[in-house]
């Protein structure tokens, strides 16, 4: 997502109709023939597809382990950059609001068309974000000049039009919506053009299936969704606990509390689990929050799983839990990451004769199992079953291009025949400025342009606006988002459901790396899928560079440039978070145009900044600051005594404020510490307590 467009006008409505935004391709998308012969399980006759089935497909964790039958398509129509044309030509374009299909007059309304798909086919994930949401959005089905549904844009899509969270939900200011909506031949989707501009900045995804031609469809009406309301009451239940009690604690078989060490550089083989007409269907592991090194013994101690004797998982255990680095707690449909350290999996893993799982602990720690549990369930393999795999990959030191595509970073290749559903990216990121402007790529079966093609990677996780703020949801997460800013290490997160996607003989998912500035990143992804026994992955990696990846350092406390000239920070506040923030959307009166910029304080809390080495004397202390209305009232600090007095930064308005704090006598030369500490808040405050520091300034006295 276009973030450079994002924070000019979030908070302010544009008028952005450049000519290229609406002059994308006027077709539908296609439905690839299908060659019965390709077809492993062809059915005479099917259940039609509606809306009730696909509710029962969405938590049914054993139903993503069979090839789908009746077989589909996933495809995605988005707002990217139409002048994206292919690797040679403007393939990192990055202005990824507002292009739609083509414009239509309707009834003396202009709409402009966001989706339009011959069917039979059903909507199974809407993601949108804008600066304000001012417009109708419309569904029209199988060619009616009617929608089936007319509402307000961000009502429908993370609002409760329909259905409210977790199908329906806002995470971190990205709009989703989860319910199916299906249709026998054809659906249309478009927004209402409105003259006052409010709606021109509309970033959107939407993922669709479409069946093969003759699969029978019963079209979504809002009667027949009426009729199933207490079917999805009862969805959004499942879908919010996922099968959890209240709190996330862990329900089935008990924990085996006596727990294993794993020697450094040792392994540790579990009792094979043996079938047949079996699943492994939960895996726990409770690991010491307390340890040392277990952020590090997370990333470096694989979980391996041999399924019949083949190796299809080997992924360090904080990313296959969804993690990252550390214990960062969250609740998705599939994995659970509890505080107390539990780590908890409910992928379905079926096989036929055995599953074996093993820890191998790469780095130079013991690392030790407190508990653990696997539970197994009944299933019955049959010609569509799958293996379920898990994959992983790192690069360290990408070096980045500010604001240009660096390259289109690969997940994973795989060839075969099988269906992606799901990814965990750890990111870490040497800079404050925002890291992932690039857009997902997804190429399937032979496709020489994606079929998924995003618009900013926190959009494919569901979020925007580079959010840091941590959020969970049943399909996709930020447990961890480091900082200050975007800076450190983040974790990302989509798990899929309906709109996993299909590949019948092969599947390549890039990343774009598009930076706001010139540094240095680490991608780290763990990707999940089923396959035909036979399905094999490109090897970016040997084994031995793998390991070499995981045994590699996770936590790295970099140095961090707050444009304080002569001043550094050292360590966090004691409270809370800081960042560089842009000023430009304030006026002028800030030096670059920024500020240190400290947010979550409370009273009592203080920042501490270290200024450079300054000669013995008498020195006068300046600062310019910021005043507004959700700022509160700070005392200064001078190697620990308290210098000037209670300074309020209230103000109605964002404003510059310049101010001589006091006089200072160093009686040696040296390094000297300045905290700022809050005191409260003006009783017309909101009172949030924030703090900017634009410059401060020790000035000889003569």
């Amino acid at each position: 997502m276009n973030n450079l467009l994002k924070s000019r006008f979030r908070f302010l409505p544009v008028i952005f109709l450049c000519g290229f935004l609406f002059s994308g391709c006027d077709q539908v998308s296609p439905v690839k023939p299908e060659d019965p012969s390709e077809e492993p399980f062809p059915s005479d006759t099917y259940n039609p597809v509606d809306l009730s089935m696909l509710l029962d497909e969405m938590i049914d964790r054993d139903a993503l382990t069979r090839f789908p039958d009746p077989a589909y398509i996933c495809y995605q129509a988005s707002s990217y950059d139409r002048r994206s044309k292919s690797p040679s030509e403007n393939w990192f374009a990055n202005g990824d609001s507002n292009n739609f299909i083509r414009t239509e007059y309707n009834y003396g309304r202009e709409e402009r068309v966001l989706m339009d798909a011959e069917g039979p086919g059903a909507i199974v994930r809407w993601w949108i974000t804008a600066s304000q949401y001012d417009s109708i959005v419309r569904v029209y089905l199988n060619g009616s000049d009617e929608p089936v549904i007319q509402a307000n844009i961000n009502s429908l899509v993370g609002g409760d039009y329909l259905t409210g969270a977790p199908l329906s939900a806002e995470t971190s200011y990205g709009l989703n919506l989860y319910l199916p909506i299906t249709y026998n031949r054809r659906c249309k989707v478009t927004v209402e053009y409105n003259p006052r501009g409010v709606q021109s900045g509309l970033y959107y995804q939407i993922n669709y299936r479409t069946y093969t031609y003759g699969t029978p469809v019963r079209t979504f009406t809002m009667n027949n969704f009426n009729s199933l309301s207490e079917k999805i009451d009862a969805v959004q239940e499942i879908l919010r606990t996922g099968g959890f009690a209240p709190g996330g604690v862990v329900s089935g078989s008990a924990l085996n509390t006596s727990g294993i060490v794993i020697p450094k550089n040792g392994s540790y083989t579990f009792d094979t689990i043996n079938g047949p007409n079996t699943a492994l269907k939960k895996i726990v592991f409770k690991v010491d929050t307390g340890s040392d090194n277990l952020a590090q013994s997370l990333r470096s101690t694989v979980i391996s799983i041999k399924f019949d004797g083949k190796e299809t998982v080997w992924c360090p255990l904080g990313d296959f839990f969804g993690s990252g680095v550390g214990i960062n707690p969250y609740k998705s449909w599939f994995t659970v990451v509890q505080n107390d350290g539990t780590l908890t999996s409910q992928w379905s893993m079926p096989f036929i004769n055995n599953a074996e799982i093993t820890l191998i602990n790469y780095s130079e720690n013991d690392f030790e199992i407190e508990a653990y549990a696997f539970t197994t369930g009944p299933y019955q393999w049959d010609k569509r079953s799958m293996y379920f795999h898990a994959n992983w990959r790192q690069q360290r030191n990408i070096k980045t291009i500010a604001w240009g595509g660096t390259m289109d970073w690969n997940y994973i290749k795989i060839n075969g025949r099988g269906i992606f559903v799901g990814d965990v990216l750890s990111v870490l990121n040497r800079h404050v400025m925002w890291w992932g402007e690039g857009d997902e790529k997804i190429y399937v079966d032979g496709e020489t342009f994606p079929s998924h093609f995003g618009t900013g990677t926190e959009d494919y996780y569901g979020y925007a606006w580079c959010s840091p703020k941590l959020f969970e949801s049943p399909f996709h997460f930020q447990p961890r988002a480091e900082g200050p800013g975007n800076y450190g290490n983040t974790t990302n997160a989509r798990v899929r459901l309906l709109d996993g996607i299909p590949f019948r003989r092969d599947f390549r998912f890039d990343m774009e790396i598009l930076h706001q500035a010139a540094t240095e990143i680490d991608y780290a992804a763990a990707t999940f899928w089923y396959a035909f026994d036979g399905a094999s992955t490109a090897d970016f990696q040997t084994r031995t560079e793998q390991i070499a990846e995981a045994r590699s350092a996770v936590l790295y406390k970099m140095p961090v440039d707050y444009n304080i000239p002569g001043f550094r920070v050292e360590k966090d506040p004691t409270r809370g978070t800081i960042q560089l923030q842009g000023m430009g959307g304030f006026g002028s009166g800030w030096d670059n145009n920024d500020q240190l910029w400290w947010t979550g304080g409370r009273p009592g809390d203080k920042l501490e900044l270290v200024c450079d080495t300054i000669p013995q004397g008498t020195y006068k202390l300046s600062a310019r600051l910021t005043k507004a209305k959700d700022y509160g009232i700070v005392q200064f600090w001078v190697d620990g005594v308290e210098i000037g007095g209670h300074i309020d930064l209230y103000n109605p308005d964002v404003i510059p404020f310049a101010i001589d704090i006091g006089i200072v006598v160093f009686s040696a030369g040296g390094e000297h510490g300045v905290e700022i500490e809050i005191i409260g808040a003006n009783a017309s405050a909101v009172a949030s307590y924030m703090v900017g520091v634009d410059i401060l300034r020790f000035d000889p006295v003569p």
